[in-house]
This record gives structure tokens, sequence and C-alpha cells, in this order.
């Protein structure tokens, strides 16, 4: 039994890796190294590098390592930027994903983890997002994460695909001191950089409505999320039912105000954020149900807010430079 995660060596997809690493699962990590660090794949598992739209390495990659599901992971993943960038966003995460599951096909791999996004449901007309949702992204990286889970769900009927999508909502923090997020749009990147460069951090729109101006998210913890990774990956193997979507959500929301608060306290750099314009795309509140992957993934916030900014603070004053 080996697992591929695509864009393994990211932020995310680092954690899944060694997530399944330490459970003794077989993984190995394709990666083409544009958002990711050969740095962050773990010493011993088998690292490739080449785009998941170069069909030969995707296949030459799942037959060579006798992999026997995936973990998709890999794409392009910024809503903002997709606006301008609508045409890579879609080949990325859409062509992206259709090549994988044609070599998958091809191979007889019938088991995937897909790496969803909250962007599919757009400004939900909800207090608390369910999978039942209705789904309105506002921007072609919602899109295209949304005709993935469609391209998953038209496998199975063709080719028994056995499948389930993870619907993501705000990550942070970090699991590994070697390992933190070198995202240029994220919040906390952002937010640490300018500490650290001794400028003031920037936030994007306070008048959105909500009780302090600031956009209201569901911020949740890598690690947690990828331990749900784990989980999804062996109920797939045992050959359990689970269902094709799963909100990884904690129930509660935060705005981005309460982050700039957390992270004063746990940087103990006293600052008030400029603020700069909304970014396009950016629904003004989104918070999620976890119960669904409560139930079947072992799913559960494990970590505060503050002890989510600590993590992820430390990791970034802690870590080496990643290795390109």
């Amino acid at each position: 039994m080996t697992w591929l995660v695509t864009g393994g060596a990211g932020y995310i997809g680092a954690h899944v890796v060694r997530a399944f690493a330490e459970q003794g699962i077989d993984v190995v990590v394709l990666d083409d190294l544009s958002s990711g660090h050969a740095g962050f794949v773990p010493e011993g598992v088998p690292f490739v590098r080449g785009n998941i739209l170069d069909r030969e390495i995707v296949r030459s990659t799942l037959g060579q390592h006798a992999v026997t599901g995936v973990v998709h992971v890999a794409g392009f993943k910024y809503a903002g930027v997709s606006v301008q960038r609508p045409l890579h966003t879609y080949a990325q995460n859409v062509t992206g994903t259709l090549v994988l599951l044609e070599a998958m096909a091809e191979l007889d791999i019938d088991r995937m983890v897909f790496s969803s996004s909250a962007a599919v449901y757009g400004t939900p007309d909800t207090d608390l997002v369910t999978e039942e949702t209705p789904k309105s992204p506002e921007s072609p990286y919602g899109e295209s994460k949304l005709i993935g889970e469609w391209l998953l769900r038209d496998q199975e009927v063709a080719a028994g695909l056995r499948h389930t999508s993870l619907r993501y909502f705000n990550v942070i923090g970090s699991g590994y001191p070697d390992v933190y997020d070198t995202s240029p749009h994220n919040l906390l990147p952002l937010v640490f950089d300018a500490l650290l460069a001794g400028r003031t951090p920037r936030i994007n729109g306070a008048d959105y409505p909500t009780p302090d101006g600031t956009c209201v998210r569901d911020y949740i913890h890598v690690g947690d999320l990828a331990l749900s990774h784990v989980a999804a990956a062996r109920r797939l193997d045992a050959g359990d039912d689970i269902e094709p979507v799963y909100n990884l959500g904690s129930g509660e929301g935060v705005s981005v105000g309460e982050i700039m608060a957390a992270v004063r306290d746990v940087t103990g750099i006293d600052f008030t954020p400029e603020v700069a314009d909304r970014r396009p795309g950016d629904p003004a509140r989104i918070v999620a149900s976890g119960e669904l992957a409560a139930r079947d993934l072992d799913w559960r916030m494990r970590h505060t807010l503050v002890e989510m900014v600590d993590s992820a603070w430390r990791a970034r004053l802690e870590a080496k430079s990643p290795r390109p």
C-alpha cells in the first residue's frame, strides 16, 4: 500500500506526507516546486519533481512506485489571484486533475482523497455551512475546485473510483519547526514577514458586514487537517463507506481582526494593521460545521487560536530557509 501525495513538498502537502509516514504508510511525493520546497519532504520519502500536467511523469511515478491511492493536494490555490489568472488556474486545477485521473484509470488505481476548498461555497446565505449548502463559487479558483469534485463524481460512475473531497477552510499553524507557510498571499505569512522586516502588517478590507468589519473565517490547524487525510485514506483502503465530501471546519468563526490580536499576543509586537482594499473573490464570512468529518475522519480542533498562531510564529522563526 503506497499513497502518492501530489503537491507533497508544499506547506499543507508536507504535513500530509509526514502524517502518512508517521503512521507507517508508504508515501511518495510528486511536486514541481512552483510553490513547494524540496527541504519540506522528509528524508527517506521518495520525491519526484514534476508537474501534474506532464502525463508521462504522472504515469511513470504512479507505476514505478506501485501507487495504490492518491492524495491530490497539488494546485494553484490563490482565490484572489485566480481572478486575474483564470486560464492558468483552470489548467493547473482542472486539466491537472483530469490528467491525474486518466493515469490512475490506466493503471487501475481506484482511490483518491481530493484537496477541495471552502471557496466552492462563495458567500453562503447561512451562518453555518454544511456539505449540503448550495455551491456558488465567486472566483475561478473556487470554480476549479468544484469542477474537480465533479470529475471525481463522474469517474466514480464511469470507472468505479472510490473517493472523497475534503473542503478546506483557512489553514494555519505548523506541526514541525522546519515546515511553515511560505505563501506570498496567505494572511499569516504576510503579517509575519512584515513584522520581521519592521513594517506594519496590512489587511484586506475592514468594511465587510461583520462585527468588526473584517472577514470572518474558519481557521484550522494544518496538523489536524493532515490527520484527517490519513483517516480518509485508511477508510478507502478498508473499503468502508465514505461520504463524497467533508467540510473540515471548526463551527466557529474568527475575524481577521481577532487574528491580528492573537498575533500581537504571541509575538509581543504591538501594531495596528494598515487597511488595504478588499481582495477580489473574498466572501465576508464563511464558517462550517465539521460534524460529518468528526464522525468519519477523526476530525477535531486540537488547538486554540493562540496555539495555532504561536506554532506558526515559532516555525517561522526557527525554520531554516527552505531549499528550492
